[in-house]
């Protein structure tokens, strides 16, 4: 089989046109290499069923064999309350209207004269669409987006927390909003340079930066700890000090966990018990990654080789000989994980429809824990990126392991099961980060350029099928992020299946940069002006992305002229409706306007704050991720723009509603 033939089999897209509209052909090496990630990750070929096939409920429920027309086919199908067969003859096989949305084992058996095989398969039976929200709630709400690190408070740590969070959800219902919208609240690395939310050790764990240590029962307090002047001297900070802050949680966690053990609430013991029970057994496997990763700090691909892959026996041994290490990561994901739980039900006490609305970040680390548990599926010598833009004229590189697809499915898709899974444990809507990695995603061979990269095919029905049995099964909402190159006929498949569009004002523009008017939006769908790549409404009044990407060395996508016409452009549109004012209250009630369901404000935007709050493309060029609110919490209802943006969402509210 020659290379061509292999990249068709894996799913790896050889040639693609570029969104300025140059077309591009992986070249051999990269080509090569691509191939080399997949294979080792794959499966054997297969010559009657795919590996997971999907079928929907109210739906046409076939799957399509790869065997030849006219076999005589027998086929099982079993789960855990079901056994069915039957027989049928190729190239389709119905599956019977009577069986319930769940995961099922289907195997098939092909007779011929030449012979009989058989081959075993995942079956999805999803529900029809994702959820839609509650029926009983409005049909048109609004929340506050908030990036949560960068919160102030007069009690927090220098870094935004859970207990902050609870407070944000008391300011959102008071506002009458729906719910806090934020981003990946994933567990990361502890070091500095690991700012971003976007760049996760895992997506199945959460980060202990934001566990309010002070409202863990066993902590005796700041001065008794000792860090009641360290954690003074972060509180003054302009820029959040991610060292300073992560030494003095884990000073805090540490003394929380030792005054535990000694402690004789035998309810909170059986708590925690109870909580590695019900996460088992990758709670364990993260526990025994932490530290490993905190004993050897190197990346897991250099450890011993016996810790190179999660291995039961290995891992029972490291949990008996260094349990209290052990226990400790046990410990800390379990207070997190109360925390976070206490915020949702928050947010159901004060009747918020949505809660909290969070991100699901696209990809981990290569080096992070869900990389080394998924090998099989995540490939640490491959990065998810995108191609040259208009924005990113170089193309981008992320930083994050790529996807097997093909590793992927044939696990039924249980990884991505389990994101989905992790996320909707505490929120009412969640939004895929770069939905498109459904669909196809874009890879690069690691130390690579990003336009040497190559797009890489998912099954996406089977995606969106466990998406939609998730979405369900949780009663949250799924939102995907479909900026950028998107293929013809992928929103209106993603609509089918009821997961809601993004869209973004500033890229929300017709012939000749005229903005689209609020009917021409979409209903199921959220509508911002901006996201947290971009910049602020003052921000974009001012030039002010263009002036730091050009101080940066960065191509602004965009010249002075070319800004201007924008800006002239909103104010014809805004015009057009009757409005002379171009501010942040006029373009508020413009995108209420639309028939969208959810409107979304940041944070950023009610402070009337200029810098963005991240550059792509830039790491410590920019202090990405690193700002910090100007305003205290206690203060925001009065230092802000949000009782007025209620007001507009108030009235737009009776209009839409």
């Amino acid at each position: 089989m020659d290379n061509a033939e292999r990249a068709a089999q894996l799913g790896i897209q050889t040639q693609y046109w570029d969104a300025r509209g140059q077309h591009r052909t992986a070249d051999s090496e990269a080509l090569d290499r691509m191939i080399e990630a997949l294979s080792l990750n794959g499966a054997g070929p297969r010559h009657l069923i795919r590996q997971t096939c999907a079928v929907r409920d109210h739906r046409e429920r076939q799957v399509r064999l790869e065997a030849a027309p006219g076999c005589e086919i027998a086929w099982t199908i079993t789960g855990d309350r079901h056994s069915l067969s039957g027989t049928g003859q190729s190239p389709l096989l119905a599956v019977p209207d009577d069986l319930p949305v769940g995961s099922y084992r289907l195997r098939v058996t092909a007779r011929s004269p030449e012979g009989e095989r058989s081959e075993d398969a995942t079956l999805l039976v999803a529900p029809e669409r994702a959820y839609q929200g509650d029926e009983n709630a409005p049909r048109r709400v609004w929340a506050v987006a908030v990036q949560l690190y960068s919160v102030r408070s007069r009690r927090n740590w220098g870094h935004g927390d859970f207990t902050d969070l609870a407070a944000l959800i008391d300011l959102a219902g008071d506002l009458g909003a729906a719910g806090i919208g934020l981003n990946p609240l994933h567990a990361l690395f502890d070091d500095e340079a690991d700012a971003s939310p976007y760049s996760p050790n895992s997506r199945l764990f959460l980060n202990p930066r934001y566990i309010d240590v002070e409202a863990i029962p066993e902590f005796p307090g700041l001065r008794e700890a000792g860090l009641d002047a360290e954690v003074e001297a972060l509180r003054q900070q302009e820029f959040i000090d991610y060292r300073g802050v992560v030494a003095a949680k884990l000073k805090g966690l540490r003394v929380a966990f030792e005054a535990f053990r000694r402690s004789a609430d035998r309810s909170r013991q059986h708590a925690l018990e109870a909580f590695r029970r019900n996460r088992a057994p990758a709670l364990t496997q993260f526990a025994c990654f932490e530290g490993l990763r905190g004993h050897y700090r190197q990346p897991w691909w250099e450890w011993p080789t016996e810790w190179r892959r999660p291995n039961v026996h290995f891992l029972r041994m490291l949990r008996k000989s260094n349990e209290d290490e052990i226990a400790y990561h046990e410990f800390v994901q379990w207070i997190a994980d109360q925390q976070l739980l206490q915020c949702r039900e928050r947010a159901k006490q004060r009747g918020l429809p949505i809660g909290l609305y969070l991100d699901v970040a696209v990809g981990v680390r290569a080096d992070g824990f869900d990389a080394w548990s998924e090998q099989d599926s995540i490939l640490s010598t491959v990065e998810i990126g995108a191609p040259p833009d208009m924005l990113n004229t170089a193309g981008q590189k992320w930083g994050l392991a790529g996807v097997s697809p093909v590793g992927l499915e044939a696990r039924g898709f249980e990884s991505f099961r389990n994101v989905l899974r992790a996320a909707m444990r505490y929120a009412g809507a969640i939004r895929l980060d770069h939905v498109m990695g459904l669909q196809r995603q874009f890879l690069i061979p690691s130390g690579m350029k990003p336009d040497r990269g190559m797009y890489v095919r998912s099954s996406l029905d089977a995606m969106l099928a466990v998406t939609a049995q998730e979405s369900v099964a949780n009663k949250c909402i799924v939102i995907g992020e479909d900026l950028g190159t998107v293929l013809d006929g992928f929103r209106e498949t993603l609509a089918d299946w009821g997961l809601w569009s993004y869209q973004v004002m500033l890229f929300e523009r017709g012939w000749k940069s005229a903005f689209r008017k609020p009917e021409e939006y979409r209903e199921n769908a959220i509508a911002t002006f901006a996201t947290h790549d971009l910049p602020t409404f003052l921000g974009w009044l001012e030039s002010r992305d263009l002036a730091v990407k050009r101080a940066l060395g960065l191509d602004p996508g965009e010249t002075d002229e070319q800004r201007e016409s924008a800006l002239a452009a909103l104010r014809h549109a805004l015009s057009e409706r009757g409005v002379q004012t171009l501010d942040l209250a006029s373009v508020t009630a413009y995108l209420a306007a639309t028939p969208t369901r959810l409107l979304v404000v940041t944070m950023e935007d009610a402070l009337g704050l200029v810098e963005q709050v991240n550059v792509p493309g830039t790491v410590n060029e920019h202090p990405n991720w690193r700002r910090r609110l100007p305003v205290s919490l206690e203060d925001m209802m009065q230092a802000s723009a949000l009782p007025a943006l209620a007001a507009v969402m108030s009235g737009a509210g009776r209009r839409v509603g």
